[in-house]
């Protein structure tokens, strides 16, 4: 049977905007996502639980309705739509968009209208329906063929109303529903009820005359003060009951029929929930609806080969070896170890091969591992780096990689957050991995299990193969051939290499600090304690800390939540400044000892046997192309604090190592901007060798470089990075707690002094939005869709986005070719000493005995040299130690 769902959008979302916590619920560009995530989660559920075989989407378009205009007081009550709510709702449509549902909205009505409405064509088509809305009016819709799901606490439980249920809470029937809302009021809606009626004498009423006409019929029949009240107010009872009732007849221009589910837009559904980043939400929806057979055109035809003995030698002479091979390894890998189980090997002729690595003979296995270390062999994989850890961990190398399928599709499309394979293969090629048919050659005596396995293995091979093809021409259409093959292609093996290797860390330093930090939790605890006299609460509840700042202390009020004034991080900070409170202070001081707790308990569980941490290296995270660190993260350690230099000290030189060596690039954001800017005032200022901020600043303040104070100095450093990344003066008067005038006429006379970043910050964002992306001085391009977004804060997140991508994403180009210059020099030296990390803009490396001098001319060079032809410049600083902060500089 058909089932329709009807889903109030506007009252969905403002339910989900108060039910999480905003400031849980943002991208990293600042976009508010509460609303749409809580919205969105719902919704995946409903359709889960309905199954629908139609669906809508109902929006208010505003409050100026028909029900407005007869009554002027119409939902006055309501405070003010918070700012954050209402910019979420164009992203809410644009969800709705990449999921292909219907979102009706009609002005001069409201949502429950538009359901009124669909839901009366429906049941007069015999559809069962299912309302889901937040909105009480929509009581009045249930019947024996109407479901009302009702959200009771935010969006993660409803109650689901049947006609029974409407008549055991509210004691009358759906249908009588606005007759008792009439009576009683509605306060959401700024209804007033009748005084001293409550629901109970209204149902009794209703029950006893057959609904509101019929009480009005014998309203003279009612007693008591209850009946005199009823009479005094009858004129406001029966206008209630008219703004109450839903129109059930609108032109939607909308037909049951255009209603029909169908499937989604992958890519789009991609595109979105990237934007939003909904990675988790994301994969829910693809676990939760398994679509692939039906988004796919099929699978892959596949013919496969078990090869064994003498048969692997001779597969590597076959046809169609010389062209790139996909291979995919099955096996095991994390964090430098690994373990591989077989192959599969698809070439370009032929069938595909599935090589057993077991029970592999001497010949065979050199045979594999003299193909798998060959150079001039093509291979393909899809995320190179974790089978490389495999095979390593049997003793073979990878070598001869010519394209790794994620890496391609993240040069593609920079801004998507996941690369699985399944999703890259069925969006771009259209099928699923399974195989659809084939002969199967040389397979004896397998199982089931065995044959499933293999099918499935060549499959992936066969895949990633194809897949390789395809995006092989995004590639080159997006001008990233040179930046895959040269520089990201290169560099997974660095990683690997890199991860194997870990670094050394002093355990018991490493524990001394966890109890350090720990004592500082328990003492800024007690001083907390005692700053509002002794009384012990939770620090790290919102609400006990409401009372004693608000309530108790008296605290200026902070930005107004659902559930009190809010008690983030940077509304405590600003509380601390204008009042210097003893509670705050160690509150804020709290924080701080725990979050450093947290960071030195994560590393002592990371520490591996071997007494190194191995990090894991991820390519595809950042759209800038910087590096992320994870498992753990060693690039939130702090740099600039005395306990994030006290946790540096925990990572020492390993044994039989002499130090460790820190080098890292000074300034090279800003000598980035010079260059791309051809500002002539910036260009000498690093030509000469002056400091940087001090040049700009007697340029900025018109005063000899000597006489630019610190203050000055400080200024003039924020606002010099801060243009980079697109800061406003709004933004640079709060980081420097400044009026905003005075940050304005700070920028202009920046920019009267330093007209080439000025023309290059308005230029970059012109080019961008008429090519559509931003590139750097390798080629890495970022697509900024939303610079032409009729949503104005999209288009100004954009707009900072490409201000700061061509800057942060030619630094990380610069770093990765140093990384691979350094990393080859030292190999072509004969050097015995290693790359270990690589954290912003600087590289860690343990230094064998004896070979300090020479790594460090080297490591000079190549860094200095990862720029090629520049204007400026790179300036690259060393420091040597026993620990990671010895070697700091």
């Amino acid at each position: 049977m058909s089932r329709l769902l009807l889903l109030d959008g506007h009252s969905l979302a403002y339910r989900a905007f108060f039910a999480l916590p905003a400031e849980n619920f943002s991208t990293k560009t600042g976009q508010h996502t509460n609303a749409v995530y809580g919205f969105t989660s719902m919704l995946i559920n409903v359709l889960r639980d309905e199954d629908p075989t139609h669906l809508a989407v109902a929006f208010d378009v505003s409050r100026d309705t028909f029900r407005a205009q007869e009554y002027a007081e119409y939902k006055a009550g309501r405070s003010a739509t918070p700012s954050e709510f209402s910019g979420q709702l164009p992203l809410l449509r644009e969800v709705l968009d990449a999921l292909k549902i219907r979102w009706i909205e009609v002005p001069g009505f409201e949502a429950d209208d538009i359901i009124a409405t669909l839901t009366t064509q429906a049941t007069e088509r015999d559809m069962e329906v299912v309302i889901c809305s937040g909105d009480r009016d929509a009581f009045q819709l249930v019947s024996d063929r109407v479901t009302l799901l009702y959200p009771v606490r935010g969006v993660s439980e409803v109650w689901r109303m049947d006609p029974a249920k409407v008549t055991e809470k509210y004691g009358v029937p759906p249908q009588r529903y606005s007759d008792l809302a009439a009576l009683v009021g509605e306060s959401s809606d700024n209804l007033p009820g009748i005084p001293g009626v409550g629901p109970k004498t209204a149902a009794k009423w209703i029950t006893q005359y057959d609904g509101l006409t019929g009480i009005v019929a014998h309203i003279d029949q009612i007693g008591g003060k209850v009946g005199d009240a009823l009479r005094a107010h009858l004129d406001q009872v029966l206008r209630n009951r008219r703004l109450n009732q839903l129109v059930r007849d609108l032109d939607t221009g909308v037909g049951l029929d255009e209603l029909q589910r169908t499937m989604w837009d992958r890519e789009k559904v991609h595109e979105v929930f990237d934007a939003l980043e909904f990675r988790v939400l994301r994969e829910r929806l693809f676990t939760t609806f398994d679509t692939a057979a039906v988004e796919a055109d099929g699978g892959f035809e596949i013919e496969s080969t078990v090869l064994s003995g003498d048969d692997v030698p001779a597969w590597f002479a076959g046809p169609g070896r010389a062209g790139p091979v996909g291979v995919h390894v099955v096996g095991s890998w994390a964090r430098g170890t690994g373990d591989v189980g077989a192959l599969a090997l698809a070439p370009t002729e032929g069938p595909v091969a599935y090589v057993d690595v077991t029970p592999l003979d001497p010949a065979g296995e050199a045979a594999l591992a003299a193909w798998l270390a060959d150079e001039s062999a093509p291979k393909i994989l899809h995320d190179a780096k974790g089978p490389m850890h495999a095979l390593r961990a049997r003793g073979w190398e990878l070598k001869g990689l010519d394209q790794d399928t994620a890496l391609a599709a993240y040069l593609v499309k920079p801004d998507q957050r996941d690369f699985d394979l399944a999703d890259l293969v069925l969006r771009m090629l259209g099928r699923d991995l399974r195989a659809e048919s084939g002969a199967q050659d040389g397979m004896l005596d397998f199982g089931a299990d065995d044959q499933a396995e293999i099918d499935a293995a060549a499959v992936r091979a066969r895949a990633v193969l194809d897949l390789g093809t395809e995006l092989a021409g995004q590639v080159e259409a997006a001008g990233g051939t040179e930046l895959l093959q040269q520089v990201e292609l290169p560099l997974v093996g660095v990683l690997a290499e890199m991860e194997q290797t870990g670094i050394a860390v002093d355990i018991e330093h490493l524990e001394g600090l966890e109890k350090d930090f720990a004592d500082a939790v328990e003492r800024a605890q007690e001083d907390a304690y005692d700053a509002i006299g002794g009384e012990q609460i939770n620090l790290g509840s919102p609400k006990q800390l409401q009372v004693v700042l608000f309530d108790t202390l008296g605290m200026p009020k902070t930005k107004r939540t659902k559930t009190g004034w809010t008690t983030d991080a940077e509304a405590l900070a600003d509380l601390f400044a204008k009042t210097e409170h003893p509670f705050l202070e160690a509150l804020l001081r709290h924080r701080d000892a725990t979050r450093l707790r947290v960071t030195v308990e994560g590393l002592l569980k990371s520490v591996a046997d071997d007494g190194r941490i191995h990090t894991t290296y991820e390519q595809t995270i950042a759209a800038t192309g910087r590096l992320s660190s994870k498992d753990p993260n060693l690039q939130n350690i702090p740099i600039r604090t005395d306990e994030g230099r006290r946790i540096r000290e925990s990572f020492v030189v390993g044994p039989g190592y002499e130090s460790l060596m820190s080098v890292d690039y000074s300034q090279i954001e800003m000598r980035i901007m010079a260059h791309l800017s051809g500002d002539a005032g910036l260009i000498e200022a690093f030509r000469t060798g002056e400091d940087l901020h001090r040049f700009v600043g007697s340029r900025v303040f018109g005063v000899e470089p000597a006489d630019v104070t610190p203050a000055m100095r400080s200024k003039v450093k924020a606002m010099s990075y801060g243009l980079a990344y697109g800061l406003s003066a709004f933004g640079l008067s709060r980081q420097l707690t400044i009026p905003v005038e005075e940050a304005r006429a700070l920028m202009d006379e920046y920019f009267a002094r330093f007209g080439g970043v000025r023309d290059y910050l308005r230029d970059v964002v012109a080019d961008a939005r008429a090519t559509g992306y931003t590139e750097t001085m390798l080629g890495r391009r970022r697509y900024l869709p939303d610079l032409t977004s009729d949503n104005r804060q999209r288009r100004e997140m954009a707009e900072r986005m490409a201000l700061n991508a061509p800057i942060q994403g030619s630094a990380a180009d610069i770093m990765k070719v140093a990384m691979l210059g350094t990393h080859r020099a030292l190999a072509e030296a004969g050097l015995s000493s290693r790359l270990l990390l690589q954290v912003h803009d600087e590289l860690v490396i343990e230094v064998a005995p004896g070979e300090a001098d020479r790594v460090e001319a080297l490591v000079r060079r190549e860094m200095g040299a990862a720029a090629g032809e520049i204007s400026v410049p790179l300036d690259v600083s060393v420091g040597i130690g026993r620990s990671w902060h010895d070697a700091g500089h």
